[in-house]
């Protein structure tokens, strides 16, 4: 599950790896400070893709909790649970969010690290990384679905390249349609 990005002060968000081939930031942020009263939560987020070539978000909108008034678009993903890498983390968050079942993932698209406020009002490091899955399955199944996520996951949709570039609806990763279009995924036949 994805929170609220947040302001902060001192140090700018970094990628974990300048090796991958998407370095995600955030550029609205002010820089922040990774000091020791800052828990880290890693997360594996994941960008699932239609056969039309759409991928995946979730709308979450918070009402009663720290981040109460905000709406916002993000993908399918969840924290690390103790014991788990990141790839185990992605397949399961994708069979608990989506339903969908796959037995294994790729090696991550890109890796984000930030400050997020969380809807407990604890602000941590968020250090993920994002997995791209292909499904031919669009219809999601809710059944594993906490009775946090069904309070704050108010929908979801499948959004074309077109869609992102033009919503003004507020969209988590920021820079996702960059992310996209660095793949072969969204590439037209030339």
């Amino acid at each position: 599950m994805l929170y609220a990005a947040i302001d902060a002060t001192s140090q700018p968000p970094a990628c974990l790896s300048p090796s991958l081939p998407v370095n995600l930031t955030a550029p609205n942020l002010r820089p922040f400070h990774e000091g020791p009263h800052m828990r880290e939560r890693q997360a594996a987020r994941l960008l699932v893709i239609s056969p039309s070539k759409e991928v995946l978000l979730f709308r979450f909108h918070h009402t009663d909790d720290a981040l109460a008034g905000t709406s916002h678009w993000a993908t399918p993903g969840g924290g690390l649970e103790d014991g788990e890498t990141f790839h185990t983390a992605a397949i399961r968050e994708l069979r608990e969010e989506t339903g969908i079942q796959v037995a294994t993932v790729g090696e991550p698209l890109a890796n984000r690290r930030l400050p997020l406020l969380l809807p407990s009002g604890e602000t941590v490091l968020a250090v993920e990384q994002y997995f791209v899955v292909h499904t031919q399955d669009t219809v999601l199944s809710r059944s594993e679905w906490t009775a946090h996520e069904k309070m704050v996951m108010a929908d979801h949709h499948w959004w074309s390249i077109q869609e992102l570039r033009t919503t003004s609806d507020t969209v988590w990763p920021e820079n996702l349609v960059e992310m996209l279009l660095s793949t072969d995924i969204f590439k037209s036949p030339t």
